[in-house]
């Protein structure tokens, strides 16, 4: 049997990562792969970096990460204030060995479940780590964009939405976050983070195939020590959105 644990949107949240690391161990699994937006945007970058090169796993390059080292925001967004002021923290706290590991990250991870499929790693899309994919995304643009790939099973992140998605005999999921969780269905003016990590576990074994998305609780006294003893910008107010 192969077990490969699937994990994504760590947003530099090291204890997320541990807490997720910690789970994994306990559950046999053989391979780990990271489907990007690892390091920028939560209190320990640098800690993200050094847990992920000590696992050693293939890592996806995602949009707030290659934003973070670039500046050059392609998603259409708009910067605010506080987000340059947290990516410029975040980049005072990595060391010229760190950026060069993020800029590492690639496109796309392959990897191969049986002698006639793989399991294709992306943050958006395979051609795209801007492209979003929801549950309410319509049929075609699934298609579209999945559709060339197909008969490999494909995992991206991007969206913090844990999800699997038919495509033909195949199928798309979205493992959801690790550092930074949080309901879709919630009113802007009340935004609230869940208090554990998420990721899946996709299994393989003589043609029979595994899905299963896993939360973790998060110890939350360590993520609000990390948080307070950072120095990010907007250290209260973001821990205020745990509630």
């Amino acid at each position: 049997m192969t077990r490969i644990a699937v994990i994504s949107d760590i947003h530099g949240n090291c204890v997320a990562l541990d807490a997720a690391l910690a789970d994994i161990g306990r559950a046999a699994v053989e391979q780990i792969v990271c489907l990007g937006d690892a390091i920028q945007g939560g209190a320990q970058p640098a800690q993200t970096v050094q847990r992920l090169h000590e696992v050693g796993c293939p890592v996806v390059m995602g949009n707030a990460d290659a934003w973070l080292l670039s500046g050059i925001d392609t998603g259409g967004e708009t910067i605010t204030a506080e987000q340059e002021a947290v990516r410029q923290w975040s980049l005072a706290q990595l060391s010229e060995a760190d950026r060069q590991y993020i800029a590492a990250f690639t496109p796309t991870v392959i990897i191969p479940l049986t002698a006639t499929r793989d399991l294709l790693c992306f943050h958006g899309s395979p051609t795209s780590f801007d492209d979003i994919l929801l549950p309410t995304t319509g049929e075609e643009e699934y298609e579209r964009l999945l559709g060339p790939y197909a008969p490999a099973i494909m995992c991206g992140g991007h969206t913090h939405w844990q999800q699997v998605h038919r495509l033909g005999e195949t199928f798309f999921f979205n493992p959801g976050s690790v550092g930074l969780a949080y309901n879709h269905n919630q009113p802007e003016d009340d935004f609230r983070l869940d208090p554990w990590a998420e990721y899946a576990i996709l299994s393989e074994s003589e043609g029979t195939l595994g899905l299963e998305f896993r939360r973790v609780p998060l110890p939350m006294d360590a993520v609000r020590q990390a948080l307070r003893e950072s120095g990010r910008p907007g250290a209260e107010a973001f821990l205020a959105q745990y509630g």
